[in-house]
């Protein structure tokens, strides 16, 4: 990749799982990635993986579930490492319970994480892409988004917000020069599995693994200018949701 073709990726929730799937395989094509995640210290070891690449990586310790701070963080990220070609938004967090059984707060934080703290970044980010007349803002959801399951309610509820968010800023900036892409995995095998908010027994190797959704929004994300993929669902083959 030529300095002129070089680009420069912000991809958030990246210290583990796809998101630190996608720093690294977004490092080995040559793109310059500044990464965020809760974690200062689990961001350290993506960086330094991403730096061997010979590529500029910068960590950036941000709670995005903090949303009335996201916008204040991102623009000083931005301004710190320059403009952002691609915009990777994949910080999420899952929740299972039913829905008469979801505390407000619950609900609220669930909201916050996977959908409004997006709409914050996009904000940031997308007036610096519309100056440029180019960028690619490439959106996590889920096969949640299109598929209901029992018990994770507020979960699907986030994914669908997030996939009407993108197919409608898909629609908005298509003048701009700006493409939107939702890339709606099935199950993934992820630390997500692991986290207290989540009461779910899957056979794991029957997921999907996060370098293959990686790789499915690299190539997303390098597809010639006139192209875009603006909906992108990927599913185990081996039989898990």
């Amino acid at each position: 990749m030529s300095l002129e073709q070089k680009k420069r990726a912000l991809i958030t929730g990246a210290s583990s799982g796809i998101g630190k799937a996608t720093a690294l395989a977004f490092a080995k094509a040559g793109i310059d990635v500044a990464l965020i995640s809760r974690s200062q210290e689990k961001l350290a070891s993506v960086v330094e993986a991403a730096k061997q690449t010979g590529v500029t990586a910068k960590a950036y310790a941000v709670d995005l579930a903090e949303v009335s701070q996201v916008e204040a963080n991102i623009q000083a990220i931005a301004d710190d490492f320059g403009d952002i070609d691609i915009l990777v938004n994949n910080a999420g967090m899952a929740y299972t319970a039913s829905i008469s059984a979801t505390p407000l707060a619950d609900w609220q934080q669930v909201i916050n994480l996977n959908l409004t703290s997006v709409f914050e970044c996009i904000k940031v980010i997308l007036p610096r892409m519309r100056d440029r007349h180019t960028g690619t803002i490439i959106n996590v959801s889920s096969i949640a988004a299109k598929q209901t399951f029992p018990d994770w309610g507020i979960y699907c509820v986030s994914k669908a917000g997030l996939m009407a968010l993108s197919q409608t800023l898909a629609q908005e900036e298509r003048s701009h020069g700006i493409r939107v892409t939702a890339i709606c995995p099935g199950a993934v095998s992820t630390a997500l599995w692991d986290t207290e908010t989540v009461n779910a027994d899957f056979d794991r190797t029957k997921m999907l693994t996060p370098e293959i959704v990686a790789e499915s929004i690299l190539y997303t994300a390098l597809l010639p200018p006139q192209a875009v993929i603006e909906e992108l669902t990927i599913m185990p083959s081996a039989g898990a949701f």
